[in-house]
């Protein structure tokens, strides 16, 4: 296999790798764990509210920190 001239070092590579970014992922897939588990385990219509509500915050955390990667 060839290299073809890629660089690994670069600035982009750099800000996508930083670990601020995957621990903004982490959190956000957490975030989502909860708004499952508060989902399935509980029946009330309140609490299936809030549960989806938080869902959507994590799926928007792990969004943003998705973006950010590409954004690089």
């Amino acid at each position: 296999m060839e290299n073809n001239g890629l660089k690994h070092n670069t600035e982009s590579m750099k800000t996508a790798n930083q670990a601020g970014i995957y621990k903004l992922i982490i959190f956000g897939v957490l975030v989502c764990m909860v708004g499952t588990y508060l989902r399935f385990a509980f029946d009330s219509s309140m609490l299936s509210l809030v549960s989806w509500i938080i869902l959507f915050i994590g799926a928007f955390i792990c969004i943003k920190g998705v973006f950010k990667i590409l954004d690089a």
